[in-house]
């Protein structure tokens, strides 16, 4: 695990006034690492909760302590079950509200459904459906790490602190990637371009971006603009209106705007889980004379067989935050590394609950980061 305090956070680390309580909302062990760091960091024990399935599936939250008047942050890492983790936090934080806490935050670094923010043809926006819940439920505060797209904010009518990671990745390319002044940052697609461009900016380096490979989770044909369906019906059509059609998109053959001959390549982006595209980017990488292929990302769901494509693949590395819990999978491949974000998390709640500004946190971060 890689992680460097700044000076200035560790003299203020452990410095809470009372009424807090600490509360994982994970009925899964294997959930509940980055808890126990952020209630260390704090020098706070952890709520007494018990979370538990029930025989019929049902998911029953049991609060065995008084919350009655207290800032009250609950700390909740999405699993493989993502269904089941919006659910024990939803019921864990509408049990608080009943137990007349004061305010109740919710520390999800990892917000689940994020990709699903946009309309897809008949589909829904399940991102704005499940802050609705959230909010319902009872949070009043949402403290969460590099959303998906940052509208997401938008969705909840609470305040919502989307801190970043980045910070943590840059001091890991510089401290731990040797010869990185030699590295090009790389965006995968256009699409994450001005990822690429923050970090290239930050550490001086160049940027190059891969252009005409498969983007169908993106793509414009699934985005609902062709919905009814493009059949010209005349009697549905006065016979004097004419509308015009948008002219299909061709993807352009794979190409690499940048120079990465004889250089590292670092790709970055704010998820890996299917890690097909990666993978492509990669070949094309090595295609184009780049020696070292990293990968950083924030949020590693790192799903289905993701492990053992990347250990049979051209990546050199793939260098992860802890906002999702991936221990089984570094067991699998050995090529991932974990960077900890449980300090900034700590700053948040700790400041959060002694009211004091947040903007520390969010120094030197412009619109497009």
């Amino acid at each position: 695990m890689f992680c460097v305090a700044p000076p200035e956070l560790e003299t203020k680390m452990n410095i809470t006034k009372g009424g807090l309580v600490l509360f994982s909302a994970n009925s899964n062990s294997s959930c509940m690492e980055l808890s126990k760091k952020i209630a260390e960091r704090l020098g706070v024990e952890m709520g007494k909760v018990q979370v538990y399935q029930e025989p019929n599936r049902e998911t029953r939250v049991q609060i065995q302590e008084s919350v009655r008047g207290k800032d009250v942050f609950i700390i909740q890492t999405v699993s493989k079950d993502v269904n089941t983790t919006i659910m024990e936090l939803l019921i864990m934080v509408y049990a608080c509200k009943t137990s007349c806490a004061k305010s109740i935050i919710g520390v999800i670094p990892y917000f689940p459904y994020s990709k699903q923010c946009k309309m897809r043809k008949r589909g829904s926006i399940v991102s704005k459906l499940l802050a609705s819940m959230m909010c319902k439920a009872g949070l009043t505060h949402l403290i969460t790490m590099d959303l998906h797209q940052k509208e997401i904010q938008g969705f909840f009518n609470i305040p919502v602190d989307n801190l970043r990671a980045s910070p943590f990745l840059l001091q890991y390319i510089q401290e731990e990637i040797p010869d990185y002044r030699n590295a090009v940052i790389v965006a995968k697609s256009p699409a994450s371009a001005k990822r690429a461009q923050s970090f290239a900016e930050r550490l001086r380096l160049g940027i190059a971006v891969i252009h005409g490979e498969a983007q169908d989770a993106e793509s414009d044909l699934v985005d609902g603009r062709h919905s009814p369906p493009m059949v010209r019906s005349v009697a549905a059509i006065h016979p004097s209106l004419e509308i015009p059609m948008l002219i299909p998109k061709e993807k352009p053959p794979i190409t690499v705007v940048g120079d990465v001959g004889g250089r590292i390549a670092i790709i970055v982006d704010d998820i890996i889980d299917d890690v097909d595209t990666f993978l492509a980017a990669a070949e094309t990488l090595k295609e184009r004379g780049a020696y070292k292929i990293f990968v950083m990302a924030t949020h590693g769901l790192l799903s289905s067989d993701a492990p053992r494509l990347i250990e049979e693949s051209a990546i050199d590395e793939v260098v992860v935050t802890n906002t999702v819990p991936h221990e089984i999978q570094k067991l699998q491949c050995p090529k991932i590394k974990t960077v900890d974000i449980s300090m900034i998390l700590s700053e948040a709640i700790r400041r959060i609950h002694n009211g004091e500004s947040m903007s520390y946190l969010f120094r030197n971060i412009g619109l497009d980061d």
